[in-house]
């Protein structure tokens, strides 16, 4: 891909702007982030502070915390992230620690990340850093930049060569662009995906990657075939939120899939347990009956009751088994819930300690002769 595509490397920023505006074809005029187009395939890089990322191939917005007037930035202590949906393998990082994020695309030049962000820190605007590197850069034309401070100046770059569809549009706490799209109304769709999230109560992860399935709805990237990577990134600033020293939360990258953003969602759902990410039920059954027997047997269930009474919930794997499989599992010495396995835990590997311990006990033709009505196929 680096060969066909060229290198792609992102340090993406957040944007500040009230009103979102949407842009397209190929300029290289020096913008305010709200009227950005262009774009093209990106890998990604990023130090920001209170801001979010989002980026089809690319994405910034923020979950900020303002004062009165959203103009002015009060008690930042917001979230970083970004979600990516791109056509190639690429690498993802973020981190809490700087006040400035820059994102840099098409043909990149990865110098730009930390000399933007250096010139920044020394005071200069990121209008004037901006225009001073792209005077001494001749391939100025073939690159897309965008840089952003937390004081919500921001300038941005597009080149006359980034390839169609590219542009971008920018609102309150975003910017989001993209290329090589099948159109304008990809860009439209993440950019309202994550405006409508924004009082939502979501996490910043999950409206992430929703602004992400938006444009894939919508087409997405127009080289369908070659999709093949997705990832979402967050860090958190804040005291407890996260357990890692950099702050991040939330690092799912998928880097070869047919349907990376399909598999961006599930992963995230099953990571943070969301609801709907498998299917909950009370098992049932004739084998959970022939777990009880097995248990009986060897003293775990109902061990004072002979001979073992099969009523209503015979067939329902309840609290009382629940506890008599973990019972087991821990004279075995297998893994239970004080090691990190599922409770009342029965996999095939659990069956076979069953039966081998049924012969041990020297009960396993009893055992079999009690199961043998149970087990009887009668259609």
């Amino acid at each position: 891909h680096a060969a066909r595509h060229g290198r792609f490397q992102r340090q993406m920023t957040r944007h500040l702007s009230a009103a979102g505006q949407l842009g397209q074809g190929p300029q290289h005029r020096l913008r305010p982030a709200a009227e950005q187009v262009g774009g093209k395939r990106l890998r990604t890089f990023e130090n920001l502070r209170h801001q979010t990322v989002i980026s089809y191939a690319a994405v910034v917005g923020g979950e900020m915390h303002f004062g009165p007037s959203p103009a002015k930035i009060l008690d930042p202590h917001g979230q970083v992230g970004r979600a990516d949906a791109i056509e190639q393998r690429y690498f993802l990082d973020a981190s809490p620690g700087r006040q400035t994020a820059v994102a840099t695309q098409a043909n990149t030049r990865t110098e730009y990340g930390n000399e933007l962000l250096d010139a920044l820190a020394k005071g200069e605007t990121p209008a004037a850093a901006l225009e001073r590197l792209f005077a001494a850069d001749t391939g100025a034309q073939s690159r897309q930049i965008g840089v952003i401070d937390l004081k919500s100046r921001s300038a941005q770059h597009t080149g006359t060569q980034p390839q169609a569809w590219a542009g971008h549009r920018a609102g309150l706490n975003y910017v989001t662009q993209g290329n090589i799209l099948v159109g304008p109304e990809v860009v439209a769709a993440v950019a309202r995906s994550f405006e409508s999230s924004e009082e939502s109560g979501r996490h910043l992860g999950d409206r992430l990657i929703g602004a992400i399935e938006a444009g894939q709805l919508l087409g997405g990237d127009r080289r369908h075939g070659l999709r093949q990577s997705a990832a979402v990134i967050v860090a958190d600033p804040r005291p407890g939120q996260s357990r890692r020293t950099d702050g991040v939360t939330v690092n799912i990258s998928v880097c070869e899939n047919a349907d990376p953003v399909a598999e961006l969602r599930r992963i995230y759902n099953a990571i943070s347990q969301t609801l709907g990410y498998r299917t909950l039920q009370q098992y049932s059954g004739g084998d959970v009956w022939q777990l009880k027997v097995m248990l009986h047997a060897l003293g775990y269930f109902h061990a004072t009751e002979q001979p073992l009474t099969r009523g209503a919930d015979a067939n329902i794997f309840t609290p009382e088994t629940v506890a008599a499989v973990d019972a087991f599992r821990a004279a075995e010495q297998m893994g239970g819930p004080a090691v990190g396995s599922p409770t009342g835990l029965v996999d095939a590997e659990m069956v076979g300690q069953l039966w081998a311990a049924v012969e041990r006990a020297g009960k396993t033709k009893m055992v079999r002769q009690l199961l043998r009505d149970v087990t009887a196929v009668r259609r």
